[in-house]
């Protein structure tokens, strides 16, 4: 492969076809599309990134990872924060020194918190939140002075005062945390690696025939206007539990009977199907509240509702439904779905899941299919009701 210069853009290709220099000597190849991004062929065959870039007059060689283990995306990212770095006079390598000095595990999670998880990850809200109720106690402690024991035993307590999915939740972060610190620099073993978490089940509760007239009695009940029309809402539209809560009017689209979800848990937009029913709904507050920014408007620091806890346990309690949670709204339209005649496409297509197969299927269609497998299950939905009714006569 010819270059210019040692310049290269990077690509899988690319890099793969590269040939290795002689034993003990070393090839600097440069990505022409970051600069100050490099690769480093050693004649044993070994591909690393690392930034080179000169700091204060002097030549600084940073090493982010190994090729193919981190991907030229994840090198360009990190390689573009590196320089940022660099830029406002920091020496990342001084910064990785300081972490192979013995830190706590408190000072690891500070910095994992600014560096990854308010970066990466949309939930990292949870990781700010749960980390200290449930590691708080580690945080004065060294990293390496935490056991694999400790966190085995951690894991099982949390499983019976917490239930085991949080359990899992919280080894997984802690299994994170201490791998970045050593790709950070930090010269420890994790002390997660190798313990197993807790076998988990799939859940498959959903509103059944006998349970939807109690439960669209008590709904309606509901003194709560927000929360009985959020729970609605929910139901009809099979939307995730935070994507109703910031519902924006600027998403919605009367005349169309459409909801454009800007971003879903997938990372895509989504566009959602309205029912009358719904339509109902949203003229309704629109007419009694005006058009605010939030369709569900509440007290807090987003300013829309957050915890709808309260008005759904007295919604269960009033119809006597027990084991149901606002996540299970959503698996109720899919099951609805399915036994009007939905094929798992559609159903896949109305709740937003990420499937290649399913969209490869449904990329050039649009709503109409979607409108009216959702119609055919929440009017089945709605006729348990009327049939319970009648019954009553």
């Amino acid at each position: 492969m010819k270059l210019q210069d040692n310049n290269l853009n990077f690509t899988k290709k690319s890099l793969d076809a590269l040939r290795f220099p002689a034993v003990g000597k070393r090839l600097y190849i440069y990505d022409s599309k970051v600069r100050g991004l490099e690769l480093m062929v050693t004649g044993q065959g070994s591909k690393s990134f690392k930034v080179y870039r000169k700091l204060n007059n002097k030549p600084i060689r940073v090493t982010l990872g190994k090729y193919p283990e981190m991907s030229i995306e994840q090198a360009r990212n990190e390689a573009q924060k590196v320089i940022s770095e660099m830029i406002k006079g920091k020496n990342p390598n001084e910064e990785k020194k300081k972490l192979r000095a013995e830190t706590s595990f408190g000072e690891i999670f500070s910095l994992y918190m600014e560096r990854y998880s308010k970066h990466h990850k949309k939930t990292w809200k949870y990781d700010e939140r749960d980390v200290p109720r449930f590691l708080g106690h580690w945080f004065q402690r060294k990293l390496s002075a935490i056991t694999k024991q400790e966190v085995q035993s951690l894991h099982e307590k949390i499983r019976q005062e917490n239930g085991l999915y949080q359990a899992n939740r919280l080894l997984a972060r802690i299994h994170i945390i201490y791998n970045k610190a050593i790709e950070w620099g930090w010269e420890g073993i994790n002390p997660a690696q190798g313990v197993k978490k807790f076998k988990e089940k799939s859940r498959d509760r959903f509103l059944h025939p006998d349970e939807l007239p109690r439960f669209f009695e008590s709904l309606d009940q509901e003194q709560n206007d927000t929360i009985r029309d959020y729970v609605y809402v929910s139901l009809f539209t099979g939307a995730r539990k935070s994507n109703v809560l910031a519902m924006q009017w600027e998403e919605i689209h009367l005349e169309r009977k459409e909801w454009l979800v800007p971003e879903t848990k997938n990372g895509e937009p989504l566009r959602v199907h309205l029912i009358e029913s719904v339509l109902d709904i949203l003229k309704r507050r629109l007419e009694r509240y005006g058009k605010q920014i939030w369709v569900f408007e509440g007290p807090g620091k987003t300013g829309h509702l957050m915890e709808p806890k309260a008005g759904w346990k007295r919604i269960l309690e009033r119809a006597n439904i027990k084991d149901l949670r606002l996540h299970d709204l959503r698996r109720t339209l899919g099951s609805w779905q399915a036994a009007t005649g939905a094929n798992s496409f559609m159903i896949g297509r109305s709740l937003g899941h990420k499937s290649s197969q399913s969209t490869a299927v449904y990329a050039r269609l649009n709503l109409d299919p979607v409108r009216d497998s959702v119609e055919k299950a929440t009017e089945a939905m709605l006729q348990t009701l009327k049939r319970t009714k009648e019954f009553d006569l």
